[in-house]
């Protein structure tokens, strides 16, 4: 935020995030903890390399938005709340894997095998992250799948957190925290227009059973 140093300021701001994603999620979840009714902010709807060039020319108060372009802004700006807040206030935001049901019930190997690689990658950063330097081969990766500069990516990867497949498998996510945030992202969705409806319950969908297996999955 510029010139914004707590939350009771951000009355009348003009405040920038894309629409419709974990960002603006976040951002109402925030404003909500906060008491502040959206209404009496003025949230634009601009993307990331927007948001840059707004805060660059001074159009912008403040924004809820991701690497690189939040490391940009933090370099003249102060942080209200970061996801990290946003989660312990009931708005957590994920990445997640998704398989369809028919696949895992035909190719369970395939899916256990899957999740285990993922959770030895999250593994090897956890012990060491910096061997995933900006020279890394994991770096050049990443930036090679997702499009991002490799340079950035370790700075990226520091906005994330990384838990276990012994940490995935407790309450507060796939055990039970990833349905009620499901829930709340549906609720949120069907609010902004973009889906029609939302189921009443997530649960069938959301499985410990993966991650369970493929800790005790040895190669």
């Amino acid at each position: 935020m510029r010139d914004i140093a707590k939350p009771e300021e951000l009355a009348g701001k003009k405040i920038a995030t894309p629409f419709v994603s974990t960002a603006h999620y976040s951002l109402l979840t925030a404003l909500k903890h906060w008491n502040i009714d959206p209404k009496t902010v003025e949230i634009l709807n601009l993307r990331p390399p927007e948001i840059a060039a707004a805060w660059a020319r001074g159009d912008i108060d403040g924004a809820y938005v991701w690497d690189p372009v939040l490391a940009e802004i933090k370099k003249t700006g102060s942080v209200l709340a970061t996801s990290a807040d946003v989660a312990e206030w009931g708005g957590p935001t994920f990445d997640a894997w998704i398989v369809s049901k028919k696949f895992a019930d035909e190719h369970p190997e395939i899916v256990t095998a899957f999740v285990r690689v993922t959770g030895d990658a999250t593994a090897a950063y956890r012990s060491n992250p910096e061997a995933w330097g900006p020279t890394s081969a994991e770096a050049e990766k990443i930036a090679r799948l997702t499009g991002a500069k490799q340079e950035e990516v370790p700075a990226l990867l520091k906005g994330y957190l990384f838990p276990t497949l012994e940490e995935q498998a407790k309450a507060d996510l796939l055990g039970g925290g990833t349905v009620k945030a499901v829930a709340a992202t549906a609720a949120f969705l069907k609010e902004q227009g973009k889906i029609p409806a939302a189921l009443a319950e997530y649960t069938p969908y959301v499985s410990t059973r993966w991650v369970s297996d493929a800790a005790k999955l040895s190669f």
